[in-house]
């Protein structure tokens, strides 16, 4: 974790987001007390399609029946 001033981070504001790696941050400081955190964002991995496939073990019966509280709905 680094300590920037806020005046330094306006400066290099690309610099720093393009430096940070995966879990890296930055903590910017106005007279020397903490006013914001630039934090890197890590990218998260790509869902596949069917992975969760088989896992469901039980459905009921009556699983698409309309519910009786929405019964008037449906007349």
């Amino acid at each position: 974790m680094t300590a920037i001033p806020l005046d330094e981070a306006q400066a290099k504001l690309s610099e720093l987001i393009h430096g940070l790696s995966p879990g890296d941050q930055v903590i910017i400081t106005e007279n020397s007390q903490p006013v914001a955190r630039l934090i890197s964002e890590t990218p998260s991995p790509r869902r596949k399609l069917g992975t969760m496939r088989g896992t469901v073990t039980y459905m009921a019966a009556d699983f698409d029946a309309p519910l009786d509280d929405f019964r008037e709905y449906g007349e």
